[in-house]
């Protein structure tokens, strides 16, 4: 089991400090564990602030750490960086732009994070008691129903789910009409 960190200034949890050694091995400071990349990956997830420095030097290889973490990604098929943006990216170093480019990129992809996060509240809020909540609930109904009429049992039972089934989707359309006008 980890350690916990302490809590620092504004109760956020200080960087997991990371030395890596000439073997290639890491070595989490915080829990006094070796870890792998994935590992590293994951603390990522959790938004965990991490350094890893060289064992040796005492350098921040954080950088290039980084860099290979989505490598690895990359290279399992999970990719997320199209080929077009990768030579576009690739394109920039030398240019007179690039010093622009990380600030850019950083202030881009935090920008996308608020939106998904406002997409995912509202979609919570919208199934949770919106609108689309009573639609829900029915769209689930109308599911279970057809999914036990495949269930063996009595014709008559079958019968009236199918019409059950129907009267539910008449009154659907009719919703969506409504809400269409």
């Amino acid at each position: 089991m980890a350690k916990a960190a302490p809590e620092g200034e504004g109760g956020e949890r200080p960087a997991v400090i990371v030395k890596k050694y000439a073997n290639r091995r890491l070595y989490n400071t915080e829990t006094s564990s070796y870890i792998t990349l994935e590992h590293l990956a994951q603390l990522t997830r959790e938004g965990r602030d991490f350094k890893v420095l060289d064992a040796k030097t005492d350098e921040d290889i954080t950088h290039s750490v980084l860099t290979q973490i989505i490598m690895d990604e990359e290279s399992r098929g999970e990719t997320l960086l199209p080929p077009t943006f990768l030579r576009q990216l690739i394109s920039m170093y030398g240019d007179s732009m690039q010093s622009m480019v990380p600030q850019y990129l950083e202030a881009s992809m935090d920008a996308f994070r608020l939106n998904q996060s406002k997409f995912n509240d509202a979609m919570k809020t919208a199934f949770s008691g919106g609108p689309f909540a009573e639609m829900a609930k029915r769209n689930m109904a109308m599911f279970e129903a057809a999914a036990s009429a495949f269930v063996p049992g009595t014709k008559a039972e079958n019968a009236t789910e199918i019409s059950s089934l129907k009267a539910q989707i008449a009154e659907l359309q009719a919703k969506v009409d409504k809400l269409a006008d």
